[in-house]
């Protein structure tokens, strides 16, 4: 494998050293062989219909078939550089001496996908899953990078485990209005509030609207792609340093060629992804993640990636490195003011690793064939306020806290490291809406019965209810708190937030209240106790009232009668267990045969 800079010109590369090729394959145990090889009548289609579009056999013969999984689309604004991108990724294959092929997959805009992009993350890894199977290839490439595709992606390649290597989608540059910096979505939240509030005109709003948005890539902040790519990284699928190069980057197009060439290898050494994604791999994910400030979203998709893989990963082990591991890196919401292009400038992902070592096992395997600990050997922090020492964090703990209590027994998140610190231990009262349009009604009416001390309550939003669990969890604040001077209060609900949200939200809790949980049960006016420190959430509510309320519910009506939402509504596991569908896990039945070919 050649060197490649992964990091800007004025910094030290993050240099992946050249590597001796393993060689385990001979071409007639390419997978793709199956289709090109034998001299029968069902080969000679194969091969006749490839020369059809142009191809000469020399140009597959004995090669690693590599598919590019390419999720652009004209309505996929964090993936518009896709369409020019995947020309290096093919540059970088066709290197190597592997044919590249390009599969179209679905495109999941967090923007514009409705109700929400979490409906469609399962047919995602469906669709990815079946794409590797049923053609002819022998490894892939997996480019994604906006919320959902990235673990859609991963887990669909883990279930098939061909080689596979991601390629993210990379940041957008910082937005700007008025001399500001503004950053995705976090500054949607405060203007848009500031705007209710009446501090700032429907001009200046404006001025936010045209300049938050200023290139193509993912959100700039911490929010649920940067965490997840930086994710994708950690437990080994992307190349060193690659989830933090910004997209407009140069490096960036270096990376995507970097990764055509090193997936032809990969191949060759037969390195798939169920090898790089040890339990081991997936606990330094976690401590990555809780280092980096990140999005709550990250414990459904880490739950759902790590079964796929055969580990049993839960709550648990989120709260293990919540204890141990601080959040270090300074880029908002958790962090104050940076944003993810500071990020990079600081050292990226490789820094940070470097300064959490001893909670890392270094000893892990990654798509380069070297370990993480080699991976990340020399990398170093070139802004320690952008990345702190752990001598000097941002947040004393990780990012994410995991609760119980009888409001969730089977666990709920907060993101205390992102929150008003007055509301780490709070008691008050209940404010109980059944579905998110009568809080959209109710939540600008200045004689709404509402204090700061008010829990604002939101249920039926999580993954049947929502359905497909949207992100509604940052409720709204009371515009009659907002002209007080209020920005934030207690909130809870069965839903999710953006990573670029913020605030005392409560979230995801289980089982969710459409099943029946127990937030079903909580009326206006009970009273709700959060202890951060203590880990508990709970309504002060007896056990016989509780018995009474529970006889006395009756189920919501479905929400889907037919379709994939009817598919999704009877397979959706809860949040607690990755939000996969049942028949998807690992332990489900026996692995899926390779195709047979007539």
């Amino acid at each position: 494998m050649s060197n490649v800079p992964l990091s800007p010109p004025e910094l030290e590369p993050g240099e992946v050293p050249a590597q001796p090729l393993k060689v385990r394959k001979q071409s007639s145990e390419l997978r793709s062989a199956r289709w090109f090889g034998p001299a029968d009548l069902r080969s000679f289609g194969h091969r006749s219909r490839a020369m059809q579009m142009g191809y000469a056999p020399e140009e597959w013969t004995g090669k690693p078939v590599i598919a590019i999984l390419n999720t652009w689309s004209d309505l996929q604004p964090c993936h518009m550089h896709f369409k020019q991108r995947v020309d290096d990724v093919k540059r970088g294959i066709l290197m190597a001496g592997g044919f590249p092929v390009e599969l179209p997959a679905l495109s999941m805009s967090e923007s514009y996908l409705k109700p929400t992009s979490m409906l469609y993350r399962n047919m995602l890894a469906m669709e990815a899953e079946e794409l590797l199977r049923s053609h002819p290839v022998d490894g892939a490439v997996l480019m994604g990078g906006c919320d959902k595709s990235t673990p859609g992606l991963l887990l669909g390649a883990t279930s098939m485990d061909v080689p596979a290597i991601f390629l993210p989608a990379g940041p957008m540059l910082r937005g700007n209005w008025q001399g500001k910096v503004l950053g995705s979505g976090s500054d949607s939240w405060k203007y848009w509030d500031e705007l209710r509030a009446g501090k700032i005109t429907d001009q200046d709003w404006l001025g936010v609207e045209g300049g938050i948005a200023r290139s193509y890539g993912t959100c700039m902040t911490m929010g649920t792609a940067s965490t997840m790519t930086a994710i994708a990284e950690a437990v080994g699928m992307v190349l060193p340093g690659g989830s933090s190069i910004p997209a407009a980057d140069a490096g960036h197009i270096r990376l995507a060629s970097e990764s055509g060439r090193r997936i032809v290898d990969m191949v060759w050494e037969d390195l798939r992804p169920k090898t790089i994604q040890t339990r081991a791999a997936f606990g330094n994910a976690i401590a990555v993640a809780m280092a980096m400030g990140c999005s709550t979203n990250a414990i459904i998709h880490l739950i759902a990636m790590a079964r796929r893989a055969g580990h049993d990963v839960g709550l648990a082990d989120f709260e293990h490195y919540s204890r141990r591991v601080p959040v270090i890196g300074n880029v908002r919401p958790s962090g104050d003011k940076y944003l993810m292009e500071d990020f990079f400038y600081a050292g990226g992902i490789r820094a940070l690793m470097n300064e959490i070592r001893e909670h890392l096992d270094l000893d892990c395997v990654t798509v380069t064939g070297r370990t993480l600990g080699e991976n990340i050997d020399g990398a170093k922090v070139y802004d320690a306020d952008v990345i702190r020492p752990t001598s000097d964090p941002i947040y004393g703990e990780g990012s994410l806290a995991v609760l119980h209590g009888n409001l969730a027994p089977d666990g709920c998140v907060i993101k205390p490291a992102a929150m008003d610190q007055r509301f780490l231990r709070h008691s008050g009262p209940a404010l109980v809406f059944d579905d998110y349009p009568s809080l959209k009604k109710a939540i600008d009416d200045e004689d709404l019965d509402v204090t700061a001390d008010t829990v604002l309550v939101l249920r039926n939003a999580g993954p049947q209810g929502g359905p497909g669990m949207p992100e509604w969890g940052m409720l709204p604040m009371p515009k009659k708190l907002l002209k007080q001077g209020h920005r934030d209060m207690l909130r809870m609900s069965d839903a999710r937030m953006s990573g670029t949200s913020y605030g005392a939200c409560v979230l995801h809790v289980s089982p969710e209240s459409y099943v029946g949980g127990p937030l079903a049960l909580l009326r206006t006016g009970d009273i709700v106790t959060l202890d951060v420190d203590a880990r508990s959430i709970r309504m002060e509510i007896s056990d016989e009232e509780l018995a009474a309320r529970r006889a006395a519910w009756t189920p919501p009506p479905v929400r889907y009668e037919r379709g994939y939402g009817w598919a999704f509504s009877k397979h959706i596991q809860q949040a607690d267990q990755g939000c996969d569908f049942d028949f998807l896990r690992t332990e489900f039945g026996a692995p899926v045969p390779e195709p047979a070919i007539f």
